[in-house]
């Protein structure tokens, strides 16, 4: 009897969970954990998942995939208990979420999660959460004021970028190119300052789940006493790689400051860094002007639409009729027609031949995912690496970064 008992094998260990309501809801999820973990791994409902997870036999878990829908939302303190309880065990969780309210998402996220996948799940995308948390990267780090010392030393080029309409992805596209200027290079990367100069509806703050601070309001109230050590103070670091002037607090009138104030907050930002993204209102005050005049390149984020065709219009006759240098815009076509898109790509020349302008960039629709990784506070190279935006996007930070180097090497 015991030599048939030593022959049978032992059950794999179990080293993940999924947890979920009701995981046949999750097919896919169910495929990739197979295609993943073979038979190493179970299933709990949410009744079941705070006992399990503090048996002994929880000790085992490298990690638990927690997958919620929008039929969850009201069970949110209890799905909130059992992501406590597995941080509190050092078990890593992975969040999976349909169709979630982005309040809802963000309060899960808040608890901690290590890694955040969208579902329907993309091809891979679980697979690649898995390698991240094996490889243990280190966490990004809670917002805290910069402690790099300010040496005024750099002469840093301005990226400022501006939504010719609401919706056109500016403000994501100013939040990912800089976080790609700031990691284009491993060794010596550029150091690289993002301002927020939207006070009433700044987002960048909710895009890199960044705190408003009281100091910014105190920096633009006096920016006569602004130095480079009061900027640096009032900004926060990102993954100590990307430095944040976030908008303030409470909403401003945007005249609360003058094309002078906003000039020396520029020459600030570009003595102590290499690159400054500057995300503009949608809206044309006073300083925009002294934004225009310090931008090396003022992209315009335009659609495919009449509200943008009309915008754009009455932009580049106001900058006109102000002799400002309406040549430095370069116009983004957000969600630009796909290559197999004949009939989009024809309306976007006759879109470029009426205004008589050049869309230089042509950036894809980055679909839910861009919302996602905005909800979830993260750029997209974290969240999405292979979205195609995000692939435009660093193309484009790799392009400017190049391009920097080969003049200072000019003019060397």
């Amino acid at each position: 009897m015991s030599s048939v008992v030593a022959l049978q094998p032992e059950p794999a260990p179990i080293t993940a969970c999924t947890i979920s309501r009701d995981v046949s809801n999750f097919d896919l999820l169910i495929e990739d954990m197979e295609t993943e973990l073979g038979e190493s791994w179970g299933d709990l409902t949410f009744n079941d998942a705070i006992v399990f997870l503090n048996q002994p036999d929880a000790d085992a878990l490298e990690f638990v995939a927690i997958a919620v829908d929008s039929e969850d939302e009201g069970d949110l303190a209890r799905i909130s208990g059992i992501i406590s309880t597995a941080k509190d065990k050092g078990i890593k969780v992975i969040l999976i979420a349909e169709e979630v309210s982005p309040i809802a998402l963000h309060q899960l996220l808040k608890l901690g999660a290590d890694d955040f996948v969208p579902y329907p799940l993309p091809e891979n995308a679980l697979h690649e959460a898995v390698e991240r948390l094996a490889q243990a990267p280190a966490v990004l780090e809670a917002a805290a004021p910069t402690s790099f010392k300010p040496k005024g030393d750099r002469d840093g080029v301005v990226l400022a970028v501006h939504g010719i309409a609401g919706g056109t992805g500016a403000t994501t596209l100013a939040v990912n190119l800089a976080w790609e200027l700031a990691t284009v290079q491993k060794d010596n990367p550029p150091r690289v300052c993002l301002i927020d100069l939207d006070f009433q509806y700044g987002s960048v703050s909710t895009y890199l789940d960044l705190p408003r601070r009281e100091a910014v309001y105190e920096m633009l109230s006096d920016t006569g006493a602004m130095d480079n050590e009061s900027f640096l103070q009032a900004t926060l670091n990102f993954s100590d790689k990307l430095h944040v002037l976030t908008a303030p607090s409470e909403m401003l009138p945007l005249d609360i400051v003058g094309s002078e104030d906003i000039s020396k907050v520029l020459d600030v930002a570009r003595a102590n860094f290499d690159f400054v993204v500057v995300d503009m209102p949608s809206t044309v005050v006073q300083w925009t002007e002294a934004v225009l005049h310090q931008a090396h390149v003022y992209f315009a984020t335009i659609e495919l639409d009449m509200r943008s065709a009309q915008n754009t219009l009455r932009m580049i006759r106001a900058l006109k009729s102000e002799e400002l240098p309406y040549e430095k815009l370069r116009y983004v076509l957000n969600r630009a027609p796909k290559f197999t898109d004949l009939s989009g790509k024809g309306r976007a020349k006759r879109l470029a031949e009426s205004l008589d302008i050049a869309i230089e960039l042509h950036l894809p629709d980055g679909t839910k995912q861009v919302t996602q990784s905005n909800d979830h506070g993260l750029p997209l190279a974290e969240t999405a690496a292979k979205n195609p935006l995000r692939r435009e996007i660093q193309k484009l930070a790799k392009s400017i970064y190049d391009l920097n180097v080969a003049s200072e090497a000019a003019t060397a």
